[in-house]
């Protein structure tokens, strides 16, 4: 029997076909109305959930919504194999493995270049055979074990400037340098007899661009003056690892064809000692980024070629006549992007950028450098090429100014100039922010009592807002790198002007430094805030790479997160513990506690060279003007050569080493590239 509409017309039940298509509609719509609200539920492809599941979320089933995002976030069995101890210094972005494949100019090969998702690794990253848990501070700034950072070549070439010296298990430091051989106590007194402002805390932040070991830096923290030490991955090998590990802010970094990773107006001091950055060359880009993020009525100091030429030019292996031309150029180029020469002394001279905008040569139609245009964002640092062009005075230009802003460390609490800028920021939600942390700080001493000890040094705050957990831990014998996403709010600046140091990053990416340098990592709500963007065990695997065996991760997460990032932490040999916030009445958020342990590679100490060592050594040696293409057994009776081979064999970067190797051996009648080595 046909049943039949009002009309009279046959009434035919829906086909499978059509009830199939209005299911997938009801799913497409759905699955749209969430994407747009930016909810979790994705579109069938990956992490999606099922049609019953999102009918449940559409008709408010709140219940099972939950259960559904539980489910997203469930974690299967978790292993991560051991690194070859090859890996022991990876740094995945700035690999000289992967230097062959870019280009020498401007030294673009030393810039950050990440690996893409296919070639990343998913291991542990094992410490050098014989690593001990670091000196303390503040002995450590004087000395480190030579097993934390087995390197010679640094001390063999630079042994006459006193960098460091080695001295049975350990490296010391006696404060040497290119510029100040008499120690860099006496060569910061006289700059400091030269910008008077050093010692009344109106300058608390600096750059030092071509750091060393970070010396100069670490002299500088006894007088109340943070400073980021720079260096690229370079043939000095481990100049940041060096300052890292003896507990002196540090970044691996290079100024070349992108900007640096801070914002505008950022440092109230930047210095050069003899840092061989080619200022006046490719038309000066390079000091208009220093003229980017110096402070308005910073300071930029020079020390070595060529200031002083008159009397050094003799050892630079030139002519006072080219010396002379260069220094001539590079003032013309200051004076041009508005600085004048503030005071000169010696082997130092001192440069102070204007503090407004009533300098009137940016202000000339045909002025070089130009000014950049509007569509240029001062701050953009992340990824950004440079210009050669000069960040123009903004409104607030002179309110930031070194003279305008508090000194230090007043500076600290007081709002900045800057928070008004952020959405949602104003003097109010900074005190509260303030307040709000000191809060949360002293909770984490309960849960970690080693926080505030001489047991954590370096410290990492993830994901910082105005630095605010930094500013709460002030008076402890540490430091903070604050870490702003370069997808998120842009509160770096706010950071600055309050007297701290922090870069830009994105945690979907290796961040800039060696392993084992960070003695805590913080985060709040990192994954909350990234899990649409960074898989999880990547941003987990990297605190691993940093952190440093023994040292600890406060990790403070949304409870949905908790347990995941548990079983994840287990994999990397973490001890982890759950607690409570501060809060009594917070119950979505938790903590956890963490501390890394130390292990060693299961490796054999007797090793044979690998392939992954022949790419490695084809690349440095391609740098040195070598060229390896093949590494066989090499004879017993080649002993010396196993010798030196094996002092650079701990590390990854052979560009220093190849050559002398290649040199060493074929004065023996030797062939350097047949052999295995062994320890």
């Amino acid at each position: 029997m046909k049943y039949k509409n009002s009309d009279g017309k046959p009434l035919h039940p829906p086909d499978r076909a059509s009830k199939l298509v209005k299911r997938l509609l009801v799913l497409i719509v759905s699955c749209g109305i969430f994407f747009f609200l930016g909810g979790v539920i994705h579109c069938p492809g990956k992490n999606f959930l099922a049609a019953k599941d999102v009918m449940k979320i559409v008709t408010n089933d709140v219940e099972s919504s939950e259960d559904s995002f539980d489910e997203l976030l469930q974690v299967g069995p978790v292993l991560f194999p051991e690194c070859s101890i090859d890996y022991q210094d990876y740094t995945p972005c700035m690999d000289p493995r992967r230097w062959k494949k870019y280009g020498y100019y401007r030294l673009t090969l030393m810039e950050r270049h990440c690996p893409p998702i296919f070639e990343r690794k998913e291991c542990l990253v094992p410490p050098p055979n014989g690593y001990k848990s670091p000196i303390q501070w503040p002995k450590s700034k004087n000395e480190c074990w030579y097993r934390n950072v087995p390197y010679d070549w640094i001390n063999k070439q630079k042994s006459n400037q006193h960098w460091l010296k080695k001295q049975g298990e350990k490296f010391i430091f006696p404060g040497g340098g290119t510029m100040f051989p008499n120690g860099v106590s006496a060569y910061i007194d006289l700059m400091q007899d030269l910008i008077p402002q050093m010692k009344d805390g109106t300058v608390r932040t600096a750059i030092d661009t071509g750091c060393g070991v970070a010396s100069w830096g670490g002299d500088l923290l006894d007088r109340g003056i943070l400073t980021v030490s720079l260096a690229p991955r370079d043939n000095h090998e481990a100049q940041v690892q060096f300052a890292l590990e003896r507990g002196i802010p540090a970044i691996l970094g290079i100024i070349s064809t992108q900007r640096l990773p801070f914002p505008s107006s950022s440092f109230d001091m930047a210095h050069c000692s003899r840092c061989l950055i080619p200022w006046t060359e490719f038309g000066g880009i390079f000091l208009m980024e220093i003229h980017r993020i110096l402070r308005p009525g910073g300071f930029w100091v020079l020390s070595g070629p060529p200031v002083n030429y008159e009397n050094r030019w003799r050892g630079w292996n030139t002519t006072m006549e080219a010396q002379k031309t260069d220094y001539e150029k590079l003032d013309e180029l200051l004076t041009s992007m508005c600085f004048k020469l503030f005071n000169k002394k010696d082997d130092i001279a001192v440069w102070q950028k204007a503090s407004d905008d009533s300098c009137s040569k940016l202000a000339e139609p045909d002025a070089y450098p130009p000014k950049c245009d509007d569509g240029t964002e001062p701050d953009s640092a992340w990824y950004t090429p440079l210009r050669a062009c000069i960040v123009a005075p903004g409104p607030t230009t002179k309110k930031i100014s070194l003279k305008s802003i508090s000194k230090w460390p007043q500076r600290l609490h007081s709002t900045p100039e800057r928070v008004s800028a952020v959405p949602g920021g104003s003097g109010s939600s900074f005190k509260h922010d303030d307040g709000k942390w000191k809060e949360r700080a002293r909770h984490y001493k309960k849960l970690l009592p080693t926080l505030g000890t001489d047991k954590i040094r370096n410290v990492m705050d993830m994901n910082t807002m105005f630095g605010g957990f930094a500013a709460a831990v002030i008076s402890d014998p540490l430091w903070v790198m604050n870490v702003v996403s370069s997808h998120g709010a842009n509160t770096l600046p706010v950071v600055f002007d309050r007297g701290l140091i922090g870069t830009y990053h994105d945690w979907c990416e290796a961040f800039s430094t060696y392993p084992r340098t960070y003695d805590l990592l913080h985060l709040d709500g990192l994954f909350t805030a990234e899990s649409q963007r960074c898989e999880m065990k990547y941003v987990l695997l990297e605190m691993d790479r940093i952190l440093r065996p023994k040292g600890y991760a406060i990790i403070r997460e949304s409870s949905y997160f908790v347990d995941a990032i548990s079983k994840i932490t287990k994999a990397l040999r973490w001890s982890c513990r759950k607690e409570n916030t501060e809060s009594t009445t917070e119950e979505k958020e938790k903590l956890l506690i963490c501390q890394k342990n130390l292990w060693f590679s299961k490796q054999s100490s007797r090793r044979i060279i690998t392939d992954i060592d022949m790419e490695e050594a084809t690349s440095m040696a391609s740098l040195a003007g070598v060229c390896l293409h093949t590494l066989p057994s090499l004879r017993p009776s080649a002993a010396d050569v196993c010798r030196l081979m094996k002092e650079k064999i701990s590390s990854i970067s052979f560009a220093s080493s190849s050559e002398k190797l290649t040199s060493f051996a074929l004065k023996r009648g030797q062939n350097p590239f047949h052999g295995t080595l062994f320890d």
